[in-house]
């Protein structure tokens, strides 16, 4: 497990149980900014998600907490059906209110961090198609197509694969 990184005034540290709450309110805040019709109800109750998410022992969140305050958050873990070797960006999410503050790129940089010591070669994810913020993000960090796994008809995502760079 990754232990606390300082960045500043920033620390990034393994996300706790007790905080599933905040962390599935900043995932509603930043998930509700790029559906143009309002974020669809999903029946998914995303606080005993994000502690569920916490407490499973093949995966890992990582939190950025500013000044106190959780303001981004990153969840992995290896693919079901993935190759060995490759670990699955579920969530990645800043509060809308600190875009460009260069957050994401502390977070990112600290999961790439504990990509490497878990001895993972790439990572894969998927962004949805009108996201196109974190499709630029992706892009900025070395994310590109997956050639494996191009978008179906009718999918709403697009499918990104990251070379872990090596030691």
């Amino acid at each position: 497990m990754i232990s606390d990184r300082v960045t500043g005034a920033r620390v990034i540290r393994t996300a706790l149980p007790a905080e599933a709450e905040v962390i599935a309110a900043l995932h509603h805040r930043a998930r509700s900014t790029y559906y143009p019709d309002g974020l669809p109800d999903d029946g998914i109750d995303w606080t005993a998600a994000w502690r569920g998410a916490v407490e499973r022992p093949d995966g890992q969140v990582l939190c950025l907490v500013d000044r106190g305050a959780i303001t981004a958050v990153a969840s992995f873990r290896p693919p079901a059906d993935g190759p060995d070797g490759t670990v699955k960006l579920f969530q990645f999410h800043v509060d809308p209110d600190r875009w460009r503050s260069g957050m994401g790129t502390d977070l990112h940089a600290a999961c790439v961090e504990q990509w490497r010591a878990d001895r993972r070669r790439s990572a894969v994810l998927d962004v949805h198609v009108d996201n196109a913020r974190a499709q630029s993000f992706y892009a900025r960090q070395g994310w590109l197509p997956d050639p494996e796994n191009p978008p179906a008809d009718g999918d709403h995502h697009l499918f990104l694969r990251f070379s872990v760079p090596g030691e």
